[in-house]
Formats: structure tokens, sequence, C-alpha cells
């Protein structure tokens, strides 16, 4: 990721005058053209941007001499990867300078090419019994009998031909596809959070370069907002700081309708792992963010490449304005087929927005004629509308838009035998398919991705940084909101928590959250954790002393207390841990009304104390009067009963909290992907280090541990717990992981019969088939939930709950958490 500077020196030959003249640079690393101490034009080799232009024409009035640097960067558009794309970057890998040149740049062959390019791409793919195709291949084969390559007055003769069949017109009736310059720049992935700032750069500098040549071009830019909250720094002022001429540029390119910001969103974020506040808060920082910069809010969400969409979207999406959704990646699909391009899409409360997905199955489009016949021909929703987007650029590592592209999609603008083509705007597409939208069919529930589905499990630490960042910026809120209502002096920490929310939202991008990013990227997350953690816990300190100043400050001859607060909406009555005056961690049954506190002084007695006895075979059962269970030596959970029914859990002759090993070894997609087969490769966890063991014998607490070996070289110690009036048995578990390719879960099977089992997602639930009588049932062998899910039937149910997990499955009577 080092950055080299070249300062090139150039002499223009007066020769040259009249011709148009180019600055030619290549090399497999990415670079940028500065100019005047301003940057001017983006380099990648892989994203065909290779040459800066100095002049169309040379006057004798242009500069003959002049200055740039060239800013190098020690990586390609796609990372620097030893051996593949996806693999770690390589710290020894060299990148080549292989041309710098000037150069006369020939426009009357570039395009003659791309005619010739055009009328052979028709030829061939408009298939022998379209007559186009023959009249394609016969006008490209007159221009190769007119055309003398060595003298450019038969140029034009051989253009005109081409110009003749270009010229020719569609009926009424043809396909229009809505065609939008687009750069997809993942925020982190291959590359750190850093190195994005800079792909932001080459890739928008490019973009305006080309609008000042093509007025026309429209640029859809989703990620506008995502460099102001790198570093931390305030709104755009980093965009402003680091690349003002550039953010000028910008500004008058959003003026003019051509850089068009969509999206909705603070980032790209994952679709199924944030919370539903955090969700709420990604549309509210990017809608307020675009109503400050732009004058308006989003009308489009804009989500091209993350692994799944939540059934929940719709509602929030309706709830912040916006009626329109794009994207693409569930044409990823392993295993089904998604039936429609345009659609109705309904959520869990059946609010619906009109989404679209462009039918080429591309956010990276070039223009080409094969892309524009497979638009057309790929497109699930024909007769219903007659309309699609065709979003055209490199993208992912940035690039963006080229010039060939438009030159190509200028000579399909309406040429007869080709869908027509129009450079057009997200609005101008979605305006269109709302007066089509009729007779569209509605897709309800959640839109699930076939693939990728080990990203709800890979990187644990991320993972829990996520749940544990979340709970805390709830906390926060809740107890500065009562602080401020008790105490108007009490400045409420607004620009402090925006600040945090930020920083957690960056880290919901969808290959930051989901673990398919580089190390380097890992390590920034977990340190931005760790800021909204100490950050987090001073300001909630901060609000607890405003709050309950009084309440703090112990009264002469008043006895020992302790202040317990609850931030959740419910009373809560719980064992919890508290240290004494010598020191020792002592234990206490607390109550504690919602949104409220209590003050312990004494206390309370548990209607039944938690009883726990080691039986003769060294299984040991714990009981508090509300359940009873038993379990093996091995840590298994054999029994789990109501005491007031007596109706058993766990089925005769199996065991529960039994850790099972996988082979993991996914087709391509390391880091993304578990695959149906894993599954035919378990193994029980069954090499026990250390036997289950009474570590706390009763009274308010009890518990047991017990350690296993996994796999090779990895050791699990589990701590189970009862606690005193608890419905619910808790396993603290610690793994010190140091496996390759293998997948831990835990298992709980359960004496429940139900088709479905319910997940909790976003402020609501989902219910998923637990048979794999359809494809589309087996397809999702692995799924997501939040922090429980639940197996009923009537009058009975089981539910796992967690508190940093979101891989799970429910199979038959089999409740599965993936760790």
């Amino acid at each position: 990721w080092e950055t080299c500077w070249f300062k090139v020196e150039l002499s223009i030959p007066p020769a040259w005058a009249g011709r148009e003249v180019h600055f030619v640079w290549e090399s497999d690393g990415e670079g940028m053209v500065w100019r005047d101490a301003q940057p001017v034009q983006g380099l990648t080799k892989e994203g065909e941007k290779t040459s800066y232009i100095l002049t169309s024409s040379l006057k004798e009035t242009d500069p003959h001499s002049l200055t740039l640097y060239v800013e190098l960067a020690c990586n390609g558009l796609f990372g620097a990867g030893k051996g593949s794309m996806i693999a770690p970057p390589d710290p020894d890998r060299r990148f080549t300078l292989s041309k710098a040149e000037l150069v006369v740049f020939n426009r009357d062959v570039y395009e003659l090419l791309v005619d010739l390019e055009i009328l052979l791409d028709m030829a061939q793919l408009l298939g022998e019994e379209n007559q186009r195709s023959f009249q394609a291949l016969y006008t490209a084969n007159q221009m190769v009998n007119v055309c003398d390559v060595m003298d450019p007055s038969t140029f034009p003769a051989a253009r005109d031909l081409a110009a003749a069949i270009f010229s020719q017109r569609n009926g009424e009736s043809q396909h229009t596809i809505h065609a939008v310059g687009h750069c997809h720049i993942d925020s982190a992935w291959l590359w750190p959070y850093e190195e994005t700032i800079r792909k932001c750069a080459r890739s928008w500098v490019t973009v305006v370069r080309l609008m000042e040549c093509n007025p026309e071009l429209t640029f859809a830019c989703s990620q506008l907002r995502l460099i102001s909250v790198l570093w931390q720094a305030q709104q755009f002022e980093w965009v402003r700081s680091w690349y003002p001429g550039l953010y000028r540029q910008i500004q008058d390119f959003v003026a003019k309708g051509q850089f068009v910001p969509v999206g909705g969103t603070w980032v790209e974020m994952d679709g199924n792992l944030p919370s539903g506040e955090s969700m709420v808060r990604q549309f509210l920082q990017g809608q307020r963010f675009f109503q400050e910069q732009f004058g308006r809010i989003c009308s489009e969400f804009w989500l091209p490449d993350t692994f799944g969409y939540s059934a929940q979207l719709p509602q929030l999406m309706r709830g912040c304005g916006i009626r329109r959704f794009l994207t693409q990646k569930l044409s990823w699909n392993l295993v089904n087929t998604f039936p429609h391009h345009t659609f109705f899409w309904e959520g869990i409360d059946g609010s619906r927005v009109l989404t679209h997905f462009p039918p080429g199955d591309s956010y990276e489009m070039h223009g080409r004629v094969e892309e524009m016949l497979k638009t057309v021909k790929n497109n699930k929703d024909k007769g219903r509308v007659n309309h699609s987007a065709l979003l055209f650029g490199f993208g992912d590592g940035g690039g963006g838009p080229t010039q060939k592209m438009l030159d190509r999609m200028k000579r399909m603008s309406d040429t007869d035998g080709l869908p027509r083509v129009q450079i057009s705007t997200p609005d101008r597409l979605f305006s269109v398919l709302e007066k089509e939208s009729s007779q569209l069919c509605t897709w309800v529930g959640e839109l699930f991705l076939e693939l990728h589905n080990g990203t709800y499990t890979t990187q644990a630490q991320i993972k829990k940084g996520n749940r544990e960042c979340e709970r805390i910026l709830h906390d926060v809120e809740v107890l500065s909101t009562l602080a401020v209502a008790r105490d108007c002096a009490f400045q409420y920490p607004a620009s402090q928590l925006q600040r945090l929310w930020r920083l957690l939202l960056l880290n919901q991008f969808h290959d930051v959250l989901p673990g398919s990013c580089i190390q380097l990227v890992v390590e920034d997350a977990l340190q931005y954790y760790a800021e909204i953690r100490r950050a987090g816990a001073r300001l909630q300190e901060e609000a607890v002393q405003s709050l309950c100043r009084e309440l703090l400050q112990p009264k002469a001859g008043s006895t020992e207390s302790t202040l317990v607060l609850n931030t959740l909406p419910w009373e809560r009555t719980e064992v919890i841990s508290r240290t004494g005056p010598a020191g020792t961690e002592t234990l206490a049954l607390v109550t504690v009304p919602s949104m409220g506190y209590a003050l312990v002084r004494e206390p309370l007695l548990p209607p039944q104390p938690v009883a726990v006895r080691k039986q003769e075979d060294g299984s040991i059962a714990m009981e508090n009067g509300v359940i009873a269970v038993c379990l093996d030596m091995m840590g298994h959970l054999t029994s789990l009963r109501l005491v007031d029914s007596e109706r058993e859990s766990v089925p005769d002759g199996c065991y529960a909290n039994q850790f099972a090993l996988f082979d993991d070894v996914p087709l391509y997609w390391d880091a993304w992907d578990v695959m149906d087969y894993h599954l035919e490769t378990r193994k029980p966890v069954t090499t026990l280090l250390k036997p289950l063991e009474i570590t706390l014998a009763g009274g308010l607490r009890g518990s047991a541990s017990f350690s296993l070996q996994i796999g090779e070289s990895s050791t699990l110690t589990q701590e189970i717990i009862l606690d005193a009036t608890c419905p619910y048995l808790r396993f603290l578990t610690q793994v010190e992981w140091k496996e390759a390719h293998k997948f831990l879960k835990v298992e709980f099977p359960v004496q429940v019969r139900s088709t479905n089992a319910t997940y909790e997602i976003q402020f609501g639930h989902l219910q998923r088939p637990t048979h794999w009588n359809t494809s589309w049932d087996w397809a999702r062998f692995e799924v997501w939930a939040h922090k429980w899910l639940d197996l009923s039937e009537h009058g009975f149910g089981v539910a796992l709950l967690n508190d940093c997990k979101y891989g799970a499955s429910a199979h038959g009577n089999v409740l599965s958490l993936s760790l």
C-alpha cells in the first residue's frame, strides 16, 4: 500500500500542431495524474484507463512544455493478493511501470475500430435467423474493402457505411435500456479503509473528465458520504481538505444533474446482520447527509452487492422516504433462479417498494452488444414492463465508466435490431417503471441469497464487536435521554454519539461485518469497536452520574447498597454479581422496573434456591423450581424439563449442547461460503479434556464446567449456569480456535414438532421451514438470525438465544448455532 511519486516533464514537438496528444502510462499499480497541484486523471490498466488527454487539437497557444506528477500505488484495482484475487496481500509483491510515453492519438482509427466492433458483434450475436446480422456482416466486409489502412482519406467513406446501419431506426415496441454510469467502490475489502480514499479520488476525477467531454453522461454515486466518515472527518470536510478542487467540480456536476447521488444509507451495509436500530441509523445518517449536501433526500435505496436482504427492509425504506430499490446480487444464487427482475417487494408488515434487478445481472457492464442483448433476453418480466437498467463502468475496486463504453452505446442509441439504449438516471428509469407497474408481481418476505452463507459466522470477533457496540450505544442513549429529562443542565452528547454511530455504521459495510475482508481491515474494525466501547463506557458513566447523583452519594449511617439500572422496557428479576466491601464478588437477586433502577441493600430471597447434585454416574442435576436439567460428564444436556408441567424438552437417547465439527472447503469464496455438502462431514466432538465438575454449589446460582478438545489443536471450555427464578439455562463458552477449513457448531435436538422455525430479525421475526421439500427449502441449509431462534408447537416450545452469533439452522427437530 506504499505510494511512489513520479515527476514527469513533457515537451510536445511543434510538428504535432493540430493533433490529439495523450500522455500514456501503463503500470500494474493504480495511479493518479496531478497537474497544477490538482488531481486530473485516474490511471488503472485493469480499468482500461492508461492515458491522460493533454489536448484534443494542439494549438500554437497551448503549452508545449509542462510538468505532471503521477502518484502510483503499490496495489492493483483488486488489491495485492498472492496468486489469486481473494488471497491475502503479498507483502513482497513488486509493481512495475512498463510504459510512459507522449503519443499522438489517431481519433479516426479509434472511431473506425469501434464501428467495426459493434458491427461484428451484431453479425455474431443476432443470429442467422435475423437479417440484421447479415446486413451488419456485409457492411463490415464493405468497410474492409473500401478502407486502405495506409490512406486516411479512405476512412470517412468506410465510416459512412457504418453510420448508414446505425441510423436505421427501431420500431416503437422495442425494449428501452436505461444506461447509468456506475462505479461500485467497496469501502474496504481486499484493501484497507485508507486506500479507499484514493480509490474514490481516482474514480471520480476520471468521471468528471468524462462529463466535461460528454455532457449527456450520468453517473450514479452511492458512496459519496463514505469518505466523509473515514478517519472521523466531519461530514464532507475530509474531501474538501484532501481534494478541494475535485470536491468543487463534483458539486458543479451534481447541480447539473449529471453526478447523481443515490443510496439513502451511510454506507452500502450488510443487508442481514445489522440490528433494526442500526439499519434505521444507516438511513437516518445517509438521508440527513443528502439533505444537507444536496438539498434533497434519496428516493432510491441502492444496494447492489450485499449478501441477502432482510424482510424488514421494505418497512424501513418506506419509513425513511424511499419507495424504490435496486440490487442485482440475487443473480448469484447457486441453486434457484430468482423469478423476477422488476417486481414489488413486500416486507413483514405489508410495506411495499418497487424493486428492480438489472436483467444483465451485473453492476459493471461495458456497453457491449452482447450485454444489451442479454439484458433483453434475460428479462423475467417481459410483457409487464418494457424498460430496464444497465449499469456500466468498472467496479468493486473502483474505475468507473470509460470513453469507449460511451462511444459503443452512442452507436446503439436507436439502431434497428438492437434494444434502444439511452443514457438515463435512476429517477427516470423508476418513473417509467412506476407507470408500467400495474401488472407487476409481488414477492413477500426476505430476499435470501443462496450463496455466501459463511458470512454469518466468519470473523467471530467482528460479529461480537458489532452486537456489543449496538447494545452499548442503545444503553448510552437511553441513560442520556433520561438524564436530560431529569436535569436540564445535562448536555446530551449528540456529537459524540454521532461520531460513535458512524464508526459502527462504517464497520457494517458489506465486506467488513460479514468478515469477507483482509486482515488489515479486520484490525481497523476491531480498533473502531474498542473506541466505541471506551468512549461509550465514559458517556454511560457521565449519564449515570447525572441521573443518579443523589443515589450515588451514601448517607451517614446508611447500609452499603448497590445501584442497579435496567435499560430495557420490561421489569426484570435476575441474579447479578456485585463487588463486596472486601473486593470479593457476591451474588444478589434483584428486581428492577422497566427503564428504571433499584437500590439493592438486602438481596431478595428466591422462592426456591438452586439445587445442584452430583449423581453416582458423574452426571450433574440442577433445579430452580422453574426448570430442571441434567448434564452428563461430557457437558451434554440430557434432560431439560419445565417443573410445573413435567414436559421433557430433550428427546430420549439424544444429547443437546452437542458440539460438532464439519469440514469447510467451499468451491471458491473461502471466507464467504459454506457449501451444503459440509453437512455430510459432521463429526461430533468427543475428546474430553476435563470432565464436568460443579463450580457453584447452588443457592442463588448453580454452575458446572468442562473442557473439550476440538479437532487437532483447539480447545473449548464451557460453564453451564442456572440462576434462581430463571426460565433458561446459560452457556458461557470460550474457544481457543486454531483450526483451518473447519466449521464448529453446537446442536440442540428438542422434543418439538413443527414445519417452521421462527428466527428474530430486525424489529420482528421470520418463519423458515424445518424441512427440505423443495430446492428453495434446502438452499437455506444455513441461515441468519439475530438474538434467538425458536421451535414451537401449540402450547410448548424451546428457544436458543445468543449474545454474539448470527449463523443458525433448524432442520427437523434440531436447533443449531454456528460458532
